[in-house]
């Protein structure tokens, strides 16, 4: 039997904080500064956004090696975080986290119009997030009372490797009966997101605005000027150049325009392992 190329997408795997919900991706950013502090640790809103979309015992084990972060740690404790340190962070974490997720919640505007759009052109809608799975079991509850109901959803606690493995990735695709991972596209406002998708060997579409990258409330950004905007999609395009996102869009909402441009791409074709 002779290999043939995808010529159509068939699935787009999404990310949820800071790509469906939660623009600007506050409620895990927050809940890190809250965990650490309990432990008479500061770490501000920019530190606990550095490595965002991993696992999150993966986050604070990442977190606490960073030199000014692992010495306040040793201020505090007279010495450097262990592994045990980081899962007394992460177990403090978790209730915070599933207590204050509601905060959090509201689907990002125009995400339930760009999905409509994704599944009329038959396109199936896979998740993953980098929140476990009694976190995502609540976060999926609170978006099916908002209107949206993804195919399958894989939390970083039900693989064997969270991000920028791809792992929770591949689980959609297995899941949702894909044929070929270069006819999925994975959505992500994080590195780890897009490394994921490109080691799955997907399309990749980065997030510039909504997430994690620029971190504002979706009325902060609505009101940043023009060449602010500019300025800022700029720096966090930098940021993604490493992980080399096939595309860069402000929003979920600019998802179908690609999806159009990818499914033209593929008739040609181009495969994404090639560009």
């Amino acid at each position: 039997m002779q290999y043939k190329q995808p010529k159509q997408l068939q699935a787009v795997i999404l990310d949820w904080a800071g790509t469906v919900v939660d623009f600007g991706s506050f409620a895990p950013t927050q809940i890190f500064v809250e965990a650490f502090a309990e432990f008479g640790v500061a770490v501000s809103l920019e530190e606990a956004r550095g490595p965002m979309g991993m696992g999150k015992w993966d986050h604070i084990r990442t977190l606490c090696d960073i030199p000014a972060i692992a010495e306040r740690y040793r201020a505090a404790f007279g010495r450097l975080p262990s592994d045990d340190d980081v899962t007394a962070i992460y177990e403090r974490f978790m209730p915070l986290q599933i207590e204050k997720i509601g905060l959090h919640s509201a689907l990002i505007p125009g995400a339930l119009e760009a999905i409509a759009t994704l599944r009329e052109d038959g396109l199936k809608i896979g998740t993953c997030s980098g929140y476990p799975a009694v976190v995502m079991a609540k976060v999926v509850e609170m978006a099916r009372e908002n209107g949206y109901l993804p195919d399958h959803v894989v939390a970083t606690d039900e693989v064997p490797n969270g991000r920028p493995h791809p792992a929770q990735s591949l689980a959609n695709v297995i899941a949702l009966g894909i044929s070929d991972v270069a006819a999925c596209v994975k959505v992500d406002d994080t590195w780890p997101g897009i490394l994921e998708g490109r080691s799955a060997g997907m399309w990749t579409v980065a997030l510039t605005c909504s997430g994690n990258a620029l971190g504002l409330t979706y009325e902060q950004f609505k009101a940043l000027p023009k060449d602010k905007l500019d300025a800022e999609r700029a720096r966090i395009g930098q940021m993604f150049e490493p992980s080399r996102p096939h595309y860069l869009i402000d929003t979920i909402a600019e998802l179908p325009a690609v999806i159009e441009d990818i499914n033209k791409r593929l008739a040609r074709g181009e495969m994404p392992q090639a560009s």
